[in-house]
């Protein structure tokens, strides 16, 4: 019953925050009140029924305040006041609070702030009689529960009349050191504002979004609309299912015809077979036989094309049963998934007073337009949405939209506007946060990425207009100076980036100077299908969300360069990471024809993936196409699955895998740093039957693709390291047929790198060649007593020294 109560509150409190909000404005008209009354009644009803006393005294003299607003009798004659509203919107939020807590915890709570229920209780008698109430004394701390965390103001707001409000604010009486003594109420006189005491707000740590999503037990409201329609598709369902069993008789009618057919061959057969041992001389007999014949030939005739009408007809019906149970399966599933949508207004009930409160506190006016309150947005993703609009309104609030002063001083209203908008376009669910404010200052933005050492002066100017503007959504990235209780700690806009990509969406930010800033975000419409681009590894299928690949490409191998012994190509004039997914998902090659240029294994087949900071290119066995997915979880028995997100079934009952990105892309970088890839296309049979593999240590970009390259070219397999500690710790793990050193490079030097190679039993016989700019002897004597075997100068590039030398230690490739 107290889950039942909760639900009622929730829907009770928000028409209780919307009305008071509209009379505010200026909109008090007879069917708001009528609503506040309807509301205010209701919740008094349902609290009787749970048992909570409080609640029916609050919303009780609540009911009484909207009854005599709507009489129009007494102080109320002239409306509600602002003071008045902020006092009944105080209760509106004890009563959230009393809803949502416990009710093991509601006994110690009601006593704890008994205090300040009974002074909202009088002050709200106080707005229809017109007395003045004296503020209670403010509750002693609470302590702080095992549960509570400790948050700044920004994590910790959450949109009023939502959740409730905090106990931190609950009205407290500031001190008065001047009038100790109580002072008596004076009739005639407005009840005072509650003031508010700032500090840390508390919060209690809820279930997250995905568990609460996977309690089976939880509650939710459907409307009875979609109840009705759903029974109306399930009786077309029942009625379907019973044309089955007649049309499966009705081919007994087709069997039997085709077991009469079956009988006049076998007949004819048999008088074929008659005829053949029994030769009649007879002409008499001889046209007997003749005329019995075709009369059993056009017995069969009649009996094909009997069949034929029939099967025809059978299959016409079918046809048409396969269509409409296609339609009816569709429309079921359809409104299976109508189910789990709730209004885009369910989860912005609480917007409105957070932009009320917070503009008053800002000394800002602002008015909040919502447009497509109804659309309708998957129940789990509303639930997801909550925290990222919040974070977006507070910085629209506070740092986007001016005073009223600079505001006519640029020439606009001193009302700005602030803009809220859901829209399904094209199958994705669009959300718009949007304000009239000032906007972002382009040259500002680029000072403060160059100030933190984001990018380069040189790159910085050939970012585009989007490119900067994504820099916002990097953790602690902020472009104001000052921090505020509401906002300014880099913290909010890299939630709403974090929230958008987990669910498979884009966020993008517009800035038009002293005009305003829109964020747009692009979501699912609901998360149990998913659009996705099946691609084939290995002979099976896997799914990456349609919403999460950058590019999907087919290059030539031409185009592949290799830096740094990894492999790259060109696009849009950077560098992407070339990475074979069977080394990513350490799965076996299958050697199967591309699908690329009509299966020339000289094109690859690339999915381009990317982070907030790299971008790989992926290359699979072939690209599949489009397809929606309905999405199923993984057995929780598997935990986390590495790189792998999610499944879904074929429809010929196959599974898919679908890839988690945010994962893969970790894998990816893991293994750049850690393991040595494979180069594309090459297996590691292929690998073992190639050259002799040289590792080439030197600290200068310029040098290793030098000593590479000339390698490469005598058909030597070479591995680069960039110091002697990245050489050291690539010997251990993988066989060398040489080592080619510099001697001055960071952490360790060539010198000590030989000692270690030479004092190691497994490596002590493998070649070492030093190549170092230094040509002293005392330097070439230093590097061959510490065990080198050759020691030449970089100027051994100019000739054949250095392969010479290679080809001395270690022979031809």
């Amino acid at each position: 019953m107290l889950d039942l109560f909760r639900s009622e509150v929730e829907m009770h409190t928000g028409t209780l925050n919307d009305c008071l909000l509209a009379m505010e404005n200026g909109a008090g008209t007879a069917e708001n009140v009528e609503a506040l009354m309807r509301a205010a009644h209701s919740i008094k009803g349902g609290a009787r029924i749970v048992e909570l006393d409080m609640v029916v005294k609050l919303s009780h003299i609540m009911e009484d305040c909207f009854v005599t607003l709507q009489k129009g009798e007494g102080h109320l004659r002239a409306g509600l006041q602002s003071d008045d509203i902020d006092i009944l919107l105080k209760g509106v939020d004890v009563i959230s609070r009393i809803s949502d807590i416990a009710s093991d915890d509601l006994d110690g709570w009601i006593a704890e702030h008994r205090d300040t229920i009974d002074y909202l209780i009088s002050a709200i008698s106080g707005i229809i009689t017109g007395e003045t109430v004296r503020h209670p004394p403010p509750p002693e701390p609470e302590p702080e529960p095992e549960t509570a965390e400790e948050l700044p103001p920004e994590t910790a707001t959450q949109p009023p009349g939502k959740t409730g409000t905090p106990e931190s604010e609950l009205p407290r009486t500031p001190d008065d050191d001047n009038d100790p003594k109580p002072e008596t109420p004076s009739f005639g006189q407005k009840s005072e504002k509650p003031e508010f005491q700032p500090k840390p707000r508390k919060r209690v740590r809820k279930k997250p979004a995905a568990q609460r999503s996977a309690d089976k037990n939880r509650m939710i409201r459907v409307t009875a609309v979609k109840i009705e329609r759903l029974m109306g598709l399930a009786g077309e369902v029942v009625v379907s299912a019973r044309w089955l069993p007649p049309f499966s008789k009705s081919l007994l009618k087709l069997k039997k015809s085709h077991v009469e057919l079956s009988a006049i061959l076998e007949k004819l057969h048999e008088v074929l077979d008659y005829d053949d041992f029994h030769p009649r001389n007879a002409e008499f007999e001889i046209g007997n036989s003749k005329d019995e014949l075709r009369k059993m030939v056009s017995r069969a005739r009649g009996k094909i094309k009997e069949c034929n009408h029939y099967l025809l007809d059978r299959l016409n019906r079918l046809d048409m049963f396969t269509s409409s149970s296609e339609n009816l399966s569709d429309r079921l599933y359809h409104e299976v998934i109508r189910v789990r949508m709730r209004p885009f207004s369910d989860g912005i009930r609480g917007f409105p007073r957070m932009v009320r409160d917070l503009a008053r506190e800002l000394g800002k006016k602002v008015r909040l337009e919502i447009v497509g309150e109804n659309t309708e947005v998957d129940r789990d993703i509303l639930e997801k949405l909550d925290a990222p609009l919040t974070h977006l309104i507070r910085n629209a609030l506070d740092h986007g939209i001016e005073s009223p002063h600079d505001r006519l001083a640029r020439g606009k209203s001193e009302v700005a506007c602030l803009r809220l908008e859901a829209a399904h376009r094209s199958g994705i669910l669009m959300i718009t946060v949007s304000d009239d404010g000032q906007g972002v200052n382009l040259d500002e933005l680029r000072g403060e990425i160059l100030e933190k050492g984001l990018t380069s002066a040189e790159m910085i100017g050939r970012l585009t207009e989007p490119e900067l503007m994504d820099f916002l959504f990097l953790p602690g990235f902020s472009t104001v100076e000052k921090v505020t209780d509401i906002s300014g700690r880099g913290v909010g806009l890299d939630v709403v980036h974090s929230m958008v990509h987990e669910v498979g969406g884009v966020v993008r930010a517009v800035s038009k100077p002293d005009r305003g800033l829109t964020f747009n975000m692009e979501l699912p419409l609901t998360l149990s299908v998913i659009r996705t681009f099946l691609v084939d590894i290995s002979g099976e299928p896997y799914a990456f969300p349609l919403a999460r690949i950058d590019r999907c490409l087919v290059i030539h191998r031409s185009e592949i360069d290799t830096v740094e012994d990894r492999e790259y190509f060109r696009l849009d004039d950077r560098n992407i990471a070339l990475v074979d997914i069977h080394d990513v998902l350490e799965i076996s090659h299958r050697q199967t024809a591309s699908s690329a240029k009509n299966g020339d294994p000289e094109y690859l087949n690339v999915i381009m993936v990317s982070d907030r900071l790299h971008a790989y290119g992926l290359v699979v066995d072939h690209l599949l196409g489009e397809y929606d997915l309905v999405v199923r979880p993984m057995d929780p028995r598997l935990g986390k699955v590495p790189d792998i997100n999610a499944v879904a079934i074929m429809l010929d009952g196959s599974p898919v895998l679908i890839f988690d990105i945010e994962d893969l892309v970790r894998s990816i970088d893991g293994l750049l740093t850690g393991k040595r890839l494979q180069k594309i296309g090459h297996s590691p049979e292929t690998e073992e039957k190639k050259s002799k593999n040289i590792l080439v240590v030197d600290d200068s970009i310029t040098v290793r693709e030098m000593e590479r390259k000339l390698l490469e070219s005598r058909g030597y397999q070479v591995d680069v390291a960039v110091d002697g500690m990245d050489a050291w710790n690539l010997l251990r793990i993988v066989p060398f047929d040489m080592v080619v050193s510099d001697v001055d490079m960071p952490r360790m030097n060539g010198i000590e790198l030989i000692k270690h190679i030479k004092g190691h039993d497994k490596l002590k016989s493998l070649p070492v060649m030093i190549v170092s700019y230094k040509n002293k002897e005392e330097d070439r004597l230093r590097g061959l007593e510490a065990g080198a075997n050759y020691y030449l100068t970089k100027t051994s590039f100019q000739d054949n020294s250095f392969i010479d030398a290679v080809t001395d230690l270690v022979g031809e490739a």
